[in-house]
């Protein structure tokens, strides 16, 4: 089975007041986004795939991995997924593991985790919260948003039967605002 690991990175950080994109901003001595593309990289899935848009991230990606961009990030995250759903079929993945750019404490162990079960629809859990990772297997891609700011948190709602929930270590902290980057750093 091929499975893919998405980071997406495409939003504009519409609550950020900082200077620079959020996904730029100094996190424990790097930029935001590198710790989530570290970690899913680390996860060693057949492919790393980022989904870019409001803000170049080349120069931050690791050898061999593949940037996607969205240009009609504004939009919101369905289109992010969307632009990776297109790619992930045309180059034979049978299932992509969804995680977002703004949250860097989430370990690799998370996303190896979620990778790792048989189920279709597998998400990590932490402190008993549902939070990505979110592996989405082929079979389940046409029932992913195709428009709005929703990612796979629609699909965990509707087919709940199909749901398998990973308990993993770290915290999903979602680095929103400049406040939320004092607070973690």
């Amino acid at each position: 089975m091929s499975i893919a690991a998405v980071i997406l990175a495409a939003g504009g950080g519409t609550r950020w007041t900082g200077s620079d994109h959020k996904l730029l901003a100094e996190f424990r001595g790097r930029p935001l986004v590198t710790w989530s593309i570290g970690v899913a990289d680390a996860a060693g899935l057949d492919e790393l795939i980022v989904v870019g848009g409001a803000v170049d991230l080349s120069h931050l990606l690791p050898e061999g991995a593949t940037l996607l961009r969205n240009d009609d990030w504004a939009s919101g995250q369905a289109g992010s997924v969307q632009v990776a759903l297109v790619h992930a079929t045309r180059v034979g993945h049978d299932a992509i593991v969804l995680g977002l750019a703004d949250t860097p404490m989430v370990p690799t162990s998370a996303w190896r985790a979620v990778a790792d079960d048989p189920g279709d629809l597998v998400t990590a859990t932490f402190g008993g919260e549902r939070r990505p990772p979110v592996k989405v297997a082929r079979r389940l891609w046409p029932e992913l948003p195709v428009s709005g700011d929703g990612g796979a948190r629609s699909l965990l709602a509707s087919r709940p039967s199909l749901v398998v929930e990973v308990a993993c270590e770290g915290q999903a902290v979602d680095i929103d605002t400049v406040e939320d980057l004092d607070r973690w750093s």
